[in-house]
């Protein structure tokens, strides 16, 4: 959606992630951005060069916390240390909202450092609920969980991924950060029709969006985020914009980072995808006064 609770009211538009490459071209040149993203975990320290960078981005530009480690599927409890540490950097940033991914990857204080995908259950789900809730209630900021792309599934899942994002989101009362192009990589892995994924998911509780590029393998697609968005996920975008409404939107590009120039300029295409977009929804909210319906799948454009 656009401004809403799950991103606290605020409408900033596109922006890109904050990255070491960068740094001094955005300090000297100042360019025009409608935000920054920064990995939290990046900027979870005492000191030193991290924060002064940050504090000298902070002067001039919104920033938004994205987080990779809190593990919301984990059995395990959040770890106390490092909310505080997270909340401290919460409040340094102003972020109105902070992000992680619906995912595990610890066990018993053991970090994986990856994100795993979970086993679409009505048990998981209550227990995730319950640690976002937890999560939120101590940082006192809004929480936007992302579907994280998958390479493997478990034979126990009860529901579909979307059906599992939304029961988790629902009984948290949280929002989505919805990665368009984990969309397109998992149903290419899996077989499934990403039209259905964006269809079936609670368009009102989208507080952003991710897009970025993939690598195509063989066997199966990797969410690589080292190069442009290619065009079926821009596709995938414009239908969740026409579901969702103008929604704040990140590219992630994390790996072969090209020039900030070229970044940015593939960020803005962006742009061309939601004018027609946005109109069409604020058409159909004109219409309604609510979120609009589902398009059928006649509607829905090709891969």
């Amino acid at each position: 959606m656009p401004a809403n609770r799950f991103n606290g009211h605020t409408s900033h538009g596109i922006g890109i992630g904050l990255r070491v490459p960068h740094y001094a071209h955005i300090l000297e040149q100042r360019p025009v951005v409608g935000w920054f993203e920064i990995i939290s975990e990046n900027f979870m320290v005492d000191g030193g060069r991290p924060l002064e960078i940050l504090d000298r981005i902070l002067e001039q530009y919104h920033v938004v916390q994205h987080g990779v480690s809190m593990y919301f599927g984990s059995a395990d409890k959040p770890d106390r240390a490092h909310l505080k540490k997270l909340k401290q950097l919460v409040r340094r940033t102003r972020t109105p909202w902070v992000s992680d991914h619906l995912c595990w990857g610890s066990v018993d204080g053991t970090y994986t450092h990856d994100l795993l995908p979970m086993p679409y259950t009505f048990a998981a789900a209550r227990r995730t609920a319950e640690k976002i809730r937890q999560v939120r209630d101590f940082l006192g900021v809004p929480i936007c969980v992302e579907n994280v792309s998958s390479y493997a599934e478990f034979h126990v899942s009860e529901m579909t991924e979307w059906e599992f994002l939304t029961e988790v989101v629902e009984q948290a009362d949280c929002g989505i950060l919805l990665d368009v192009n984990n969309i397109y990589v998992s149903s290419q892995n899996h077989g499934f029709d990403p039209y259905d994924y964006l269809n079936g998911i609670p368009a009102e509780r989208v507080g952003q969006m991710h897009v970025a590029g993939h690598t195509r393998f063989e066997k199966y697609i990797l969410d690589t985020h080292d190069h442009p968005v290619l065009d079926p996920v821009w596709k995938l975008y414009a239908h969740a914009t026409r579901r969702c409404g103008v929604t704040a939107t990140l590219l992630e590009w994390d790996d072969k980072i090209p020039s900030f120039d070229e970044v940015h300029h593939e960020a803005l295409k962006a742009n061309e995808f939601i004018a027609d977009a946005g109109e069409d929804f604020n058409r159909k909210i004109g219409k309604v006064g609510k979120n609009p319906d589902s398009p059928s799948r006649s509607s829905r454009p090709s891969c």
